[in-house]
């Protein structure tokens, strides 16, 4: 009778896919996370793949991967290493095995590690696991290639087609690992292939193999793992990436605000997805235009926005660059407009699939003349729909653009997230011309307390007007060059954005007594969160507060920041937001901590560089 293997409960764990770029690692990670919040699991995903259209098979920059922590509760970030690392060949095994613990499960596939795959992958010895210093214990070594062949051998599939399935052998392997119901991964291809049901088939056919295989295989692993959920707010739950939830934050916001929808957007890496997402659902009203450059896409969704839609573009940092004209363009209309900018490494084309926070100074200022605009900042993916919604209700009821930076590590990563009920949305109430005003309306009537013009859309009798981009006379509404009248409208247009309302900073932590607080903003939130935590547990005294909304800032900015004897700012730059900070609060000379390598902060890196601070 076979020994029973054992199996270990987790509070925790890291997985890691990766292979080359056509071995679907971005897939079978996302099919992983998929069931894994299915069942309660808390997660976040890091995909992390190249910029190259296609890299040679087998080489070094050719690798994809995709990194998923699960936890029994809730889990902030994806994890700085893996417990588990799948390498599907030579050049994944090279690469990243510098993101595995030290006694990490390595599976691989031994028919991807031949004389050739070792040369593509730079090796210099056959030895590969002794060359990299992996104990040989840690691997499970299998013919994976040569099983999916056998599996698929009479499926009728090429010898390309066949190749292709290895990434499901993988994950019913990875789900044998971690005891997950392969019945959810079949349901999950049944759908994803509904229209082909022969291919769904032999996927669900291959998965089944690799679900088998690590039964029979038990002897060379040394436990098999579980992890429990615990949920602590019952509703219904999906797996959803940033772009994805940036996508149902517009359309909610269209609901709520009772306005058709419009996208005007040109494809850029990462913001790509939004544009699909959208397209998706015309059967919603939603108009969404894939426009001939970024230009005509931000200048396309201002025609919309004077039509009388919830109007949206979305880009990365060049494509901004290249839309602030026509942004512009909306500061001087004072039209409602939501400008989507998910960050990427820079500058240029730079890093195209790799994340940064390098784009805050250039919403804040990136513009000619004084053009103050909103400026908003998703902290996880999650939290990309209530940001989008944010922004869009800020931009319907106070009648300007607003900038809603994300980056690629929330955008293209996941998270659980549990469905909002729509009638719990904050009200939005565009700010529209009153029928009083019928025949003696002009464009720049504004409401006393807020500043905030009165929108009036074409067609409307009574309310004819012309806007443009020359400075218009805040009474009549005719061109302007008067002196006194710019000066005035520049200063109306910035009171109007400085008194939008925004929410107080929060302090989470040591926040009466902390010895340091830890500043940060957007997609930083989960890493530095964790840093706070960890080091708590360890017995010191440490706060963090988290900027959301950056412009206008929190009323209560100052008085969090003066608080403290150090703070540390940490971002993903070179030192914005500090610089920023500093403009702004009177006095406020921080501690920085700033790294900009495309890849998301490493927590224990963050740990000892604040314990460092602490010790000056």
């Amino acid at each position: 009778m076979a020994e029973e293997l054992e199996v270990k409960s987790l509070d925790q764990v890291v997985v890691r896919f990766s292979g080359d770029s056509g071995d679907g690692m971005q897939l079978a990670g996302n099919i992983f996370s998929t069931v894994s919040a299915i069942v309660g699991n808390g997660i976040s995903t890091f995909p992390d793949y190249p910029a190259d259209i296609r890299a040679p098979q087998g080489s070094l920059t050719g690798v994809s991967g995709f990194q998923v922590h699960i936890g029994e509760g809730n889990v902030y970030t994806p994890g700085d290493q893996c417990d588990v690392l799948v390498a599907m060949n030579a050049a994944a095994l090279k690469t990243q095995y510098q993101y595995a613990k030290r006694h990490a499960t390595i599976i691989i596939d031994t028919d991807s590690f031949g004389p050739n795959d070792l040369k593509k992958a730079e090796f210099k010895t056959d030895d590969y696991l002794a060359e990299m210093g992996i104990d040989s214990d840690r691997v499970v070594a299998s013919p994976i290639t040569k099983m999916v062949k056998d599996c698929l051998a009479d499926s009728g599939m090429d010898n390309k087609a066949i190749l292709k399935c290895r990434n499901m052998f993988a994950l019913g392997l990875v789900c044998w690992l971690f005891h997950r119901d392969i019945k959810l991964v079949e349901n999950f291809l049944n759908d994803k292939f509904a229209k082909k049901p022969e291919l769904a088939k032999n996927n669900i056919k291959v998965v089944r193999a690799g679900y088998y295989h690590g039964h029979n295989i038990h002897a060379s692993v040394p436990a098999t793992y579980r992890i429990e959920s615990k949920h602590k707010t019952t509703g219904r739950y999906m797996d959803i990436t940033g772009n994805k939830a940036t996508a149902y934050g517009l359309i909610a916001a269209a609901e709520k605000s009772g306005l058709k929808l419009y996208l005007g957007s040109y494809p850029i890496t990462p913001a790509t997805d939004i544009l699909h997402e959208l397209s998706k659902h015309k059967s919603l009203g939603i108009i969404t235009v894939q426009c001939e450059d970024e230009i005509s896409g931000c200048a396309s969704a201002i025609g919309a926005s004077f039509a009388g839609a919830l109007a949206a573009t979305s880009t990365s940092g060049p494509g901004l660059c290249l839309k602030s004209e026509a942004m512009n363009l909306a500061v001087m209309d004072e039209l409602p407009l939501v400008i989507i900018d998910v960050q990427r490494g820079g500058p240029s084309t730079g890093l195209p699939t790799k994340s940064e926070q390098t784009d805050l100074l250039q919403a804040l200022y990136g513009r000619n003349g004084e053009s103050p605009m909103p400026v908003i900042a998703a902290t996880s993916p999650t939290n990309c729909f209530d940001s989008v919604y944010a922004a869009a209700k800020i931009a319907l009821e106070h009648l300007t653009p607003v900038i809603l930076l994300t980056d690629a590590f929330v955008a293209n990563g996941s998270a659980a997230w549990r469905l909002p009920d729509i009638n719990k949305l904050p009200e939005i109430k565009p700010h529209y011309a009153t029928p009083d005003m019928k025949g003696n309306y002009t464009p720049y009537q504004r409401d006393e307390k807020t500043k905030a013009r009165f929108w009036a859309i074409p067609g409307q009798e009574g309310f004819t007007h012309i806007l443009g981009g020359l400075e218009k006379d805040g009474k009549t509404g005719a061109i302007s060059t008067d002196p006194q009248n710019h000066d005035e409208m520049c200063r109306l247009r910035a009171e109007k954005v400085a008194n939008i309302p925004v929410p107080d900073l929060e302090v989470m932590g040591d926040k009466d007594d902390a010895d340091l607080l830890i500043v940060g903003f957007g997609g930083t939130y989960g890493h530095l969160f964790s840093a706070m935590e960890e080091m708590r547990e360890q017995g010191y005294k440490v706060a963090q507060t988290h900027f959301s909304f950056i412009n206008p800032l929190p009323k209560n900015t100052a008085e969090v920041l003066m608080k403290y004897k150090k703070v540390v700012v940490a971002e993903q730059n070179l030192g914005q937001l500090a610089a920023y900070l500093r403009a702004r609060v009177n006095g406020f000379v921080p501690y920085q901590y700033n790294e900009v390598k495309g890849q998301p902060f490493v927590i224990t890196d963050l740990v000892e560089a604040f314990k460092e601070i602490l010790n000056k």
